[in-house]
């Protein structure tokens, strides 16, 4: 018998604890009830980098961090976080499900990881407390908090706003505080932490797509027999459609529940997001110089 802990940043609501949820399921009934996996949401094992280092040390067995965090670890995993090259989820889902997903994945056996698919988080969007964005000039001189990546920090320079990192637990109190005037992330997670409390606008920006992994310790697999290995693997494969399913639903919905919530929604138009698009170009450039060769000609392939 064997216990699996599977910890994450999300709370109870939101689609990734459905994820894990879905995947303890199965993997129960795959298992006979050999197997449990047991949830920890809501950061209590930890931050992202925390997490990852419980499951690269063996003391935790699972976490479903979003890609970016191991771009520490594996740079190229920075590809997933350039802004604007997919427009859409279909696009995305070839994005992670294809080629480039799986040289990425084959690099984390190395770092002591083991992927066992991608979920959804979303499209990641901007709020803040000033004024609609509905153009890159509408981000000049904003505060906005973002995830503590050089990619994400680059993008928001380009349009002149002030991005500064900080943990995603810090981040309500700062936008209470008015310490930051916004932040961004998927509609998801805007909805689940209650950002509509303490921002005004919502701006469907849609500049980065964003995955989450399912990531398994290496020296938990390795403990682990063929069949004990596939079992978990096709539990995973199915977890992923399931997971993607629900997610999106949820995003579809959220947008309708921030609006009722009192936010201004706004969408941008599809001349803005071109003109956007290419002003980040240099960014792709940049980041792309220091990355593998070869996965960088696989990424330009797929796009």
């Amino acid at each position: 018998e064997r216990t699996i802990r599977f910890g994450h940043l999300n709370n109870t609501d939101h689609p990734v604890s459905m994820g894990v949820k879905k995947f303890a399921e199965l993997v129960a009934a795959k298992s006979g009830g050999k197997i449990t996996v047991k949830e920890f949401p809501a950061s209590q094992l930890g931050n992202e980098m925390q997490q990852q280092s419980a499951l690269q040390g063996g003391v935790q067995e699972m976490s479903a961090p979003a890609t970016t965090s191991l771009a520490g670890i594996v740079k190229e995993f920075g590809l997933f976080d350039f802004p604007f090259i997919v427009s859409n989820f279909k696009q995305a889902d070839a994005l992670v499900d294809g080629p480039l997903g799986k040289q990425l994945v084959a690099k984390l056996p190395e770092k002591g990881l083991i992927a066992l698919g991608f979920w959804d988080l979303g499209f990641r969007n901007v709020t803040n407390s000033k004024r609609p964005i509905t153009k890159g000039e509408d981000l000049e001189g904003l505060k906005l908090r973002v995830i503590p990546n050089p990619v994400f920090l680059e993008t928001f320079k380009t349009f002149k706003a002030n991005p500064l990192p900080m943990p995603f637990a810090e981040l309500y109190g700062a936008l209470e505080a008015k310490a930051v005037d916004g932040q961004e992330n998927p509609f998801s997670v805007i909805l689940s932490n209650k950002f509509y409390e303490v921002q005004k606008y919502v701006s469907a920006t849609n500049h980065v797509y964003a995955a989450n992994i399912m990531l398994l310790s290496k020296r938990f697999w390795d403990k682990l027999s063929p069949v004990e290995q596939k079992l978990l693997q096709d539990a995973a494969n199915e977890t992923v459609q399931y997971q993607r399913t629900v997610s999106r639903e949820v995003a579809a919905k959220a947008v309708g529940e921030l609006k009722a919530k009192g936010m201004a929604f706004n969408e941008l138009a599809p001349t803005e997001l071109a003109r956007m698009r290419s002003e980040v170009k240099p960014i792709h450039e940049k980041f792309s110089a220091s990355y593998d060769p070869a996965v960088v000609g696989t990424f330009k392939a797929e796009l």
